[in-house]
């Protein structure tokens, strides 16, 4: 998403507690000739949050875009979920990002310069996955936090939309692939017969960044292969 954005012409921040990580998505920028800013964010310390947001907004000036990308998992039985487990699910997938787009959206809102906010939801948004209570909650809660700043934020220019990735491998779900069976099922409920690739995220981060989005928001875009209308 970050790429497809740069390629756009977007200015790119990437925030991130693991600084390998971000050095090595900022070459991939660099590779395809989009500059990218590295600012270090770790997600889980919430108080630190719009100290961040105030030194971003003074070296790039208005941010018209902001996406949240992070995420956190750990799958277990409803019975078994770990109250650490929990809270920690809680605050990358939904504490974080709301805190995120609270300071960004209050200095658009100061400013009127609008702008376009960007959740990432899941299938577990809209519907329930075993073993995913925690995970579940997280982004279900998304969604009332998406409707709610697109209804509040509307009259001042400023969009809010999610994109709902369907099953993608990633480093998340490669634990969930080891599994012969689950594997197998996963693949069985998605009409398009394959997994999402992170390149299938970046036309739909493009879209509801730009006016092409311009009368769209509280909505929910899902990206699954058709996993939902199955």
């Amino acid at each position: 998403m970050a790429q497809a954005l740069g390629k756009a012409g977007a200015k790119v921040v990437l925030a991130s507690r693991d600084s390998e990580e971000l050095d090595r998505v900022a070459a991939d920028l660099a590779s395809v000739s989009c500059d990218a800013i590295v600012r270090p964010l770790d997600l889980t310390q919430v108080d630190g949050i719009e100290s961040w947001v105030n030194i971003v907004w003074s070296e790039v000036g208005p941010v018209e875009i902001v996406l949240h990308s992070a995420g956190h998992q750990r799958r277990a039985p409803a019975v078994e979920v770990d109250p650490a487990d929990w809270e920690k699910i809680m605050t990358v997938n939904l504490t974080a990002p709301f805190f995120l787009s609270r300071e960004f959206g209050r200095r658009q809102l100061d400013a009127g310069s609008g702008g376009s906010h960007i959740f990432i939801g899941s299938l577990t948004t809209r519907i329930g996955i075993a073993n995913a209570a925690a995970y579940a909650a997280s982004k279900a809660g998304l969604g009332g936090v998406v409707r709610t700043l697109a209804v509040e934020w509307a009259r001042s220019g400023i969009r809010v939309n999610a994109i709902a990735p369907g099953y993608f491998r990633t480093e998340l779900t490669e634990e969930l692939f080891q599994d012969a069976e689950r594997s197998a099922w996963v693949h069985s409920r998605i009409p398009m017969n394959r997994l999402g690739v992170p390149d299938d995220l970046g036309g739909a981060a493009v879209f509801l960044a730009s006016d092409a989005s311009s009368y769209l928001t509280g909505s929910i875009l899902d990206v699954d292969g058709g996993w939902l209308a199955g």
